[in-house]
C-alpha cells in the first residue's frame, strides 16, 4: 500500500475520533512543549551568564591573591596576600603577551555628593589601562589619564548607579563628592553595564588614579588584584603562563613552593558559571521528557483499544487480499502520525511557553532548532515504538476468527 494511501487512512481514523486521539496525544503535547520550554530557559540563562562574563572586559587576565594554610589546611583563595604595586610594574615592564595591565586597589566608604546626598559603594583605585581592558566606554566627560596618575590627581569616574543615585537627574561633571572625607572632582561617568551573572551591580562604584586612592584612602601596601589583557583571545593561555611565570619571579619563589596567588581568565569564569545551568537545563529536560513516555504508553493504549475495535474490519480487509505487512503498517502509521501531530501542537505550544516565560519573568528564553528537532524525532520514535506491539496484534489475527469477531 502506498504511504500517502496509509496516511490519509491514519488521518481519517483520527478523525472519526477526535476527542479520544486529542486525550492520547496530549502526554506528547505536554511532553514536547515542556521540553522546548526548559531547554529553552536553560540556553537563555547560560547566554545571559556568557554575556555578562564577555562584559567583564577584552581578553582578560586576573591575578587574585592566594590561600594561606593554617596547620596544613587551606583558608580559602584570596587570604594569603601579597600582590603589591611592583608586580603590576613587573608585569607591564616584562609582559610580552599582555597589551594592558592595571593594579586594582579597593577602597569602601561612604560617599557623599555636594548636595549632602550620601551613599556607600566600593572605590577602586586602578591605571587609566582599566577602561581599555575592561572595554568599558565614557557616557560623559572623560577617563583620567596617565598624568593624573602620576600626579596623584584626586579626579574621579562615577559608576552610572552611582551617578544617578548621587546626582540624580543633575549634571554630575565638574562636581566635588566627598569621599572618606576627601574631596574628589568627577571628571567622566561610565557608561551603564548592568549586572554580573551572579547579580551585583557593576555600576555602583566609583574608580580613581590607583596612586591617588593608595595614598589617600586605601593605607595598605597589598592590592586587591592586578587586571591584564591579552592581545587576542587566542593569546589568553599564552597570557596566563607567562603572567604566572613573572609573578613567580616577583615573589622570588623557589620551584618546591606553590604559588602565592591566583591566576584566570574569563574562560574560566563562564566554564563555572555555565556549568550548573548545563546541568540544570538536561535535568529539566529529563524530567519533562518523561511526559514523552506517558505519551506513548497513553498511544499504545489507545491503539490496542482501537485493534479491538477494528477487528472484523481487519478480517474484511485481509479477505479481500490485504497481507499481515499491509495490516501491520495501517496499525503502525497510524501511531506514528497520531504522535507526529501531537510533536508538532507541542512544538507550537514550546514556542508560546518559552515567550510567555519570557514576557512574564523577563528571563530571556534561547530556543535551538536542534532541541525541536529532537523533540520531534523523539515524538516520532515513542509513535514507531510503542505503536509496534497493537501493529503487530492486528497483523497476527486470523481472517476467519476476525470475521467471527462480534
Amino acid at each position: 500500500m502506498k504511504p500517502q494511501k496509509l496516511i490519509s487512512i491514519a488521518l481519517r481514523s483520527i478523525r472519526r475520533t477526535k476527542l479520544r486521539s486529542t486525550l492520547t496525544a496530549l502526554g506528547i503535547i505536554i511532553g514536547v512543549g515542556a521540553v522546548i520550554v526548559m531547554v529553552a530557559i536553560g540556553h537563555g540563562a547560560k547566554s545571559r551568564i556568557e554575556a555578562s562574563i564577555k562584559n567583564l572586559g577584552t581578553n582578560m587576565v586576573v591575578i587574585t591573591p592566594g590561600a594561606a594554610n593554617t596547620g596544613n589546611v587551606s583558608q580559602g583563595a584570596g587570604s594569603f596576600n601579597r600582590l603589591k604595586i611592583e608586580d603590576a610594574d613587573k608585569l607591564k615592564r616584562e609582559s610580552v603577551q599582555m597589551s594592558d595591565v592595571s593594579p586594582v586597589i579597593m577602597a569602601f566608604g561612604r560617599i557623599r555628593g555636594g548636595n549632602g546626598t550620601n551613599w556607600r559603594c566600593p572605590i577602586y583605585g586602578v591605571d587609566p589601562a582599566y577602561q581599555t581592558i575592561r572595554d568599558w566606554p565614557v557616557a560623559e566627560g572623560q577617563f583620567f589619564d596617565a598624568r593624573d596618575l602620576r600626579s596623584r590627581r584626586k579626579v574621579c569616574v562615577l559608576g552610572a548607579t552611582v551617578a544617578e543615585q548621587i546626582f540624580g537627574e543633575s549634571e554630575a561633571l565638574g562636581q566635588e563628592v566627598i569621599l572618606r572625607d576627601v574631596p574628589f572632582t568627577v571628571i567622566g561617568v561610565l557608561a551603564a553595564k548592568g549586572q554580573t551573572a551572579s547579580g551585583s551591580d557593576q555600576d555602583d562604584l566609583i574608580i580613581a588614579p590607583y596612586t591617588t586612592v593608595q595614598e589617600r584612602l586605601a593605607g595598605h601596601q597589598f592590592i586587591a588584584q592586578i587586571l591584564g589583557s591579552a592581545a587576542s583571545s587566542g593569546d589568553v593561555t599564552a597570557a596566563m603562563a607567562e603572567a604566572k611565570a613573572i609573578m613567580r619571579e616577583s615573589h622570588n619563589l623557589s620551584e618546591w613552593e606553590d604559588d602565592d596567588f591566583t591566576v584566570k581568565n574569563q574562560a574560566d569564569l563562564a566554564d563555572a558559571a555555565t556549568g550548573a545551568t548545563e546541568v540544570m537545563t538536561i535535568l529539566l529536560a529529563c524530567i519533562a521528557g518523561i511526559s514523552l513516555l506517558v505519551g506513548g504508553i497513553g498511544i499504545m493504549n489507545i491503539m490496542l483499544v482501537s485493534v479491538t475495535e477494528r477487528t472484523r474490519e481487519i478480517g474484511i480487509r485481509m479477505a479481500i487480499g490485504a497481507r499481515p505487512a499491509d495490516v501491520l503498517m495501517q496499525f503502525l502509521v497510524e501511531a506514528i502520525v497520531l504522535s507526529v501531530l501531537g510533536g508538532l501542537l507541542g512544538v507550537a505550544l514550546g514556542y508560546g511557553g518559552s515567550w510567555l516565560v519570557g514576557k512574564l519573568t523577563g528571563w530571556p528564553t534561547v530556543i535551538d532548532g536542534g532541541t525541536v528537532g529532537l523533540a520531534l524525532g523523539f515524538s516520532a520514535t515513542v509513535g514507531v515504538f510503542f505503536g509496534w506491539w497493537p501493529a503487530r496484534k492486528a497483523a497476527a489475527l486470523s481472517p476467519i476468527d476476525a470475521l467471527r469477531y462480534e
